[in-house]
Order: C-alpha cells, then sequence, then structure tokens
C-alpha cells in the first residue's frame, strides 16, 4: 500500500543515511557485537551527517527542519540490513527530548552541541536493582548540600550505560512523597564517586549497551537539575507516547525487513522462477498472513506518526501501536523463521539475529502486559 508520510526531503535524507549505514556501519558491526557496544567513531560520524541532531533547532548545531519522521527513516534502514542500533534511538528519540523541553537556555547551550556532533553521548537511568521500572520504589537518593546534590544509589539494564558521557538521573528529592518526590538530575559520568557495573550480556541485541551504574556520594551541580525539582515524574511520563511509538517503528521495520528476506530466499527455491512455482502452499499461505500482519501495523505506525507531528498522539494510542507492532514482530519473525527452516536458525543467519534481538520488544519500554492494561483503561474497563 502507498505510504503518504515521507517527503522528497526524507527521500533524499533516506540516500544518505543508507550509504552511512551500508558503507560505514555494516563492515565494522560484528566488532561492534564483540565490543558490546558501536565505536566512538560511529558516534562522531553519525554527528557529522546530522543524524544526532534531529529536531534540534539549528542554532544548537541541529538538523534543520528535520523531525521524529526523519529518525524513523534511519530506523527502517538500519532494519533492512538486520542491525540492532537501539542505543541510537535512546539518544535522538529518548534522551533527546528531555534536554529539548526541560532544560534551561544556558543548559541546552553547554549541553546539546556536544551531544549533536556524537562527544556526548546520553542515557536515561531509571531502573534499579530492586524496583526494576517501578519509580515509587526506587532508593536513588539526591540530597541538596548548598549548591549541589550528593547522589547515592544504582541503577540497572541502563542502554548505553557503558558508554555515557550524560545521564540522565531519576532522584528521589523527597522520600517520602512518592512519584511527587521525584527529579531528573544530568550526570557527566567523569564526576567522582560515580562507577561503572557490568556490561550485561543478553539474549540478543549483542552490539548495543546495556549496563549497571553505581553513585557514591556524588556531587552534582544544582545547575544540572533538569526541569523543577520534585517534578521528574510528569517530565518522565510526557515523553512516553514518543518513546513507545519509537519502539513501534522499529519492530514494524523489522518485521517488514524479515518478511521480505524470506520471500528472497523462498523465491530461489526449485526452478528459481519466483514465489508462484518455487514455495509450497502452506509456505504461500503463513507468507499471506505475515504481510497481511505488517500491512496492517505499518498503517497503524503512519497514522500515529501523523498524530505525533499534530502533537495529538495520546499515551493510549501510542501504547496500542506498540502492543500491536511489537507482537506483530514476534509472530512474523517466528513463522519465517518456521518456513525458511534450519538455515535460518543460525545465529549469524539475518533471520536468527532478528528472533534473538527482537524478543525484548514485547518487554522494554513497557511490558505488553502494561500495554493492554493502558489500552484497556482507555476503553473505560
Amino acid at each position: 500500500m502507498r505510504r503518504t508520510v515521507f517527503t522528497s526531503e526524507h527521500e533524499a535524507f533516506r540516500v544518505l543515511v543508507a550509504r552511512f549505514v551500508t558503507d560505514e556501519i555494516v563492515p565494522e558491526y560484528d566488532e561492534w557485537q564483540r565490543a558490546g557496544r558501536p565505536s566512538r567513531r560511529f558516534w562522531r560520524r553519525a554527528g557529522e551527517l546530522g543524524i544526532l541532531g534531529i529536531g534540534v533547532p539549528a542554532e544548537y548545531g541541529g538538523l534543520a527542519g528535520s523531525t521524529f519522521t526523519h529518525s524513523v527513516v534511519v530506523t527502517e534502514e538500519i532494519q533492512k540490513r538486520f542491525l540492532a542500533l537501539g542505543g541510537l534511538r535512546v539518544q535522538t528519540d529518548i534522551c533527546m527530548p528531555y534536554f529539548l523541553h526541560y532544560a534551561t537556555e544556558k543548559q541546552k547551550r553547554r549541553w546539546l552541541p556536544r551531544i549533536v556532533r556524537g562527544e556526548a553521548v546520553t542515557a536515561l537511568a531509571l531502573s534499579e536493582p530492586g524496583a526494576g521500572s517501578d519509580l515509587k520504589a526506587m532508593s536513588t537518593r539526591a540530597v541538596r548540600v548548598g549548591d549541589h546534590y550528593v547522589v547515592n544509589g544504582a541503577k540497572t539494564f541502563i542502554s548505553n550505560g557503558a558508554a555515557a558521557d550524560l545521564a540522565i538521573l531519576a532522584v528521589k528529592t523527597d522520600p517520602d512523597a512518592g512519584r511527587r518526590g521525584i527529579s531528573l538530575l544530568v550526570v557527566e559520568t567523569n564526576s567522582p564517586g560515580f562507577e561503572r557495573g557490568r556490561s550485561l550480556d543478553k539474549l540478543g541485541l549483542k552490539a548495543q549497551d546495556l549496563a549497571e551504574l553505581s553513585f557514591t556520594d556524588v556531587r552534582v551541580p544544582a545547575e544540572n537539575l533538569l526541569g523543577e525539582e520534585n517534578r521528574g515524574f510528569e517530565c518522565l511520563t510526557s515523553n512516553l507516547a514518543q518513546e513507545r511509538l519509537s519502539i513501534a517503528v522499529n519492530s514494524q521495520a523489522a518485521a517488514s525487513a524479515v518478511l521480505a528476506h524470506t520471500v528472497e530466499v523462498l523465491s530461489g527455491v526449485g526452478a528459481g522462477t519466483g514465489v508462484g512455482t518455487g514455495v509450497g502452499q502452506h509456505a504461500k499461505f503463513e507468507l499471506a498472513a505475515c504481510a497481511t500482519d505488517v500491512q496492517a501495523g505499518q498503517a497503524l505506525v503512519d497514522g500515529a506518526l501523523a498524530e505525533l507531528a499534530a502533537g495529538e498522539l495520546s499515551g493510549a494510542d501510542a501504547a496500542l501501536v506498540k502492543l500491536y507492532c511489537t507482537e506483530m514482530q514476534g509472530r512474523v519473525v517466528d513463522r519465517c523463521l518456521q518456513v525458511q527452516g534450519k538455515p535460518g536458525y543460525g545465529r549469524d543467519a539475518p533471520i536468527g539475529r532478528a528472533y534473538a534481538d527482537g524478543r525484548v520488544s514485547r518487554i522494554y519500554g513497557g511490558s505488553s502486559e502494561i500495554m493492554k492494561v493502558i489500552v484497556a483503561q482507555a476503553l473505560g474497563v
């Protein structure tokens, strides 16, 4: 079906991104998987090409006139090549809006140019060893002492944690106020008392940095407070729609790539004259079902993109799109792996990698069960 979300400007940007992915990321990707994270050169090159400046005003070095749709282009081109670079989306789709919406002008001029140039990698540090993503139960504390906050605590499952230069840290500044006592501090990771723990091994996403962080009497200047003190929970929830749409876009692009790859592989079976003569009826039925699923997901994603651009995407609608696209990704990848059979099961095979990399999409950013709760609440039940 014809898509209408992209302009000629987006398609020109797509050419640039596709060349970058093919010529500069693919040759290094295996090494990044071994290292557990992309190289610093990757971040600098992404900055030079404007990818890290998506949505950022030109006065701070951003990509002029760009919006979240440019980020969609980047995600689609990465997924076409069966790569997993979720840390890039953490920087552009998740962390950047906090700096854009809640930083003061002085903070923006201090941090944004470094982030846009790829000189500063960012992370959002929420989850804790004993509390998971339950922000009310977090134990990391920040006590105001003069012109600093003194921070103690630990975070885990932090994307970009091992590479981060700047961490947006959720802390309790009023321990007795529940979610109303949460604040956000930007911690510079060269601060005394900050330590990186283990880089966590994972089932998939081998090139994506995931780490533990700890804070022992870390002194954070009060001027690094992002937004207002004790208003951090409101900041965190304000970007949830875009965060979840970003995950949905990634899952949608992955499912589309897997389907296209499977059709290509099966088209070479037998006489090699095409799917019509080289594929059995069962495989045809499975591919048809997958194609229907992918098209339905694309319609949901594109509709949500239009709503986001208009400032109208609700949290419930974003949850619905994430729920459908991540679950659909699982169905499509599983079905395509089944019809490809043993050759697709290898960890180095494109579909095998997609199978391992994609499973977590139904967990992070809010599990499918949480998405169902949100959608049900919107229904009034």
